[in-house]
């Protein structure tokens, strides 16, 4: 069994330019034909397969996400969606979680998800949305991940980090605060979101009647140290992505982000196999003739 999640996966994804976060096997083979042979290449990936956690909105649900989880794991990831508590307004919780409560619900679902065996916990994606994107970014600040997918993600003073969700609007002036673009150094999700230096996905709603446009600026103008940044923007979109030409669009996206993300870490990872094998030639001749 893997060790339990621990503190060395603080600071995000830290993976050196052109290596893969993922791992293949590449192997000289010498096959018996008849009384004589041939020799051959087998390339695998690794057993250990890429995940996604999905993060729901302030009120919503792991509904939403349920349609993703399919196409997530035809590109090949294994899929983690989750009801943080509190989540439902019928919820007894829902009037008393803060936003430390739901950070702790999904840190123990990253936990939970990288332990298990046929998972590659250096290759974790994550997905939120609004509220669950901010606590997605957080994530980074104190778990490995290398993909991030933000969409219309949600910005919170520091003020208030243990007052509860419910009444977090009457104790600061979110509207005030998201209407003025922020600065890394004085809010903790954009100062985590700033040290990433993984792959990041920043999708925003044309018509987005809950953030205002300072909100996505913040977030892309932190974005200093990622890999790659993909920013989209989703045409007449509404920030719930009421109509399924606007849901349709926002899953096309992804799926392709994913797809191409997780693609181009495989093909590296037979790149880097090839590599070592080559390596392995050159220091001690023809593998073919070891077999």
């Amino acid at each position: 069994m893997k060790e339990a999640a621990g503190t060395d996966r603080r600071g995000g994804a830290a993976f050196a330019s052109g290596v893969s976060p993922v791992e293949a096997r590449v192997e000289s083979l010498r096959l018996p034909v008849a009384d004589d042979h041939f020799c051959a290449t087998f390339a695998t990936p690794l057993p250990a397969l890429p995940a996604v956690i999905f993060v729901h909105g302030w009120n919503g649900t792991q509904e939403f996400d349920l349609g993703h989880l399919r196409d997530a794991v035809a590109v090949g990831c294994a899929v983690l969606t989750v009801d943080l508590r509190g989540h439902d307004r019928d919820d007894p919780r829902h009037d008393h979680v803060s936003r430390e409560d739901n950070l702790r619900d999904l840190l123990a679902a990253y936990d939970w998800l990288v332990a298990r065996d046929d998972v590659d916990e250096r290759a974790i994606a994550v997905v939120g949305f609004s509220y669950g994107a901010y606590l997605a970014t957080l994530l980074t600040e104190r778990r490995r991940v290398q993909w991030l997918a933000l969409r219309s993600p949600a910005l919170y003073p520091d003020e208030g980090w243990d007052v509860s969700k419910h009444a977090l609007e009457e104790r600061v002036e979110l509207a005030e605060y998201r209407r003025h673009v922020q600065a890394p150094g004085g809010n903790r999700a954009l100062t985590a979101l700033a040290e990433f230096r993984g792959d990041v996905l920043l999708v925003c709603s044309q018509d987005d009647q809950v953030l205002p446009a300072a909100v996505a600026e913040s977030f892309r103008g932190a974005l200093v140290r990622a890999s790659s940044i993909t920013t989209r923007t989703i045409s007449g979109a509404d920030h719930e992505l009421s109509h399924p030409d606007a849901k349709r669009a926002w899953a096309d996206l992804l799926q392709d982000w994913l797809a191409a993300m997780i693609g181009g870490a495989r093909r590296q990872a037979v790149v880097s196999a090839l590599e070592a094998r080559h390596e392995e030639v050159d220091g001690a001749g023809d593998p073919h003739e070891r077999a």
